[in-house]
């Protein structure tokens, strides 16, 4: 089992760990702890390096977190650097954490489930169960997730017994619960005063880190199903 140091820490960039397995016909490794984000929920895996070697997938497979390495892998048992692509990475937290405040501020004020989303650094989507959605009212919400960035709300991340985080009202935001059953273990992130769900990936620390949000472009996906597309100011 790879213990995900990523859950915990999403500003650590650079790790020590033990090879545990050997994965040849994937041309991976899995090790006993990880930085790597292996991807999910809409956030795509880390990339960056390992004992040397390019890191050009993470991925889950089972408990493990498996690394795909472009060149001859280490044997088990050998000990191992691991270095984040930071600049990747960080841009990928605050676009995540763009998403949660859109998600946090659509849910408060329309009620609108997430039905689906998507994400790379910087930019991103996300479609709600809206029957109406018009440019007037995306300027209203673009305005609204703005006030959310300069208000400096914290995030807080905890891990919870499956029983304890589903008795937490409207945890789970999709339209569909994703969480399989033989998960005992819930991770949550809040954005305090305003947004608190089930979720995977790695956030930055307080909303104001985000940056300007600015909404792109939106669509109309069927009868109740909206997209609405967001960039982040780079930098």
């Amino acid at each position: 089992m790879t213990e995900m140091l990523y859950q915990t820490d999403s500003y650590l960039r650079e790790f020590d760990a033990i090879i545990t397995a050997s994965f040849p016909d994937e041309k991976a490794v899995a090790l006993d702890r990880t930085a790597f984000y292996p991807g999910g929920g809409g956030q795509p895996n880390d990339i960056g390096k390992l004992a040397g070697l390019n890191v050009v997938k993470v991925k889950k497979a089972g408990d493990d977190v498996l690394h795909v390495l472009d060149g001859e892998l280490p044997a088990v048992g050998t000990k191992v650097h691991g270095v984040i692509d930071w600049d990747r990475r960080y841009k990928l937290m605050r676009t995540h954490t763009a998403m949660h405040i859109l998600c946090g501020c659509v849910f408060r004020d329309y009620g609108a489930q997430v039905t689906g989303g998507d994400m790379e650094p910087l930019k991103g989507r996300m479609d709600f169960e809206f029957e109406r959605l018009q440019k007037d009212l995306v300027s209203v919400i673009e305005t609204a997730i703005n006030r959310e960035v300069q208000a400096g709300r914290e995030l807080r991340v905890k891990i919870l017994p499956r029983a304890e985080a589903f008795q937490i009202p409207d945890l789970i935001r999709t339209k569909i619960n994703l969480l399989p059953e033989g998960i005992q273990q819930v991770r949550t992130v809040e954005i305090v005063g305003l947004d608190l769900q089930a979720d995977g990936g790695t956030h930055v620390k307080n909303t104001s880190e985000v940056g300007k949000i600015r909404v792109a472009d939106y669509k109309s996906k069927g009868a109740i199903n909206k997209r609405i597309y967001i960039e982040v100011a780079d930098g």
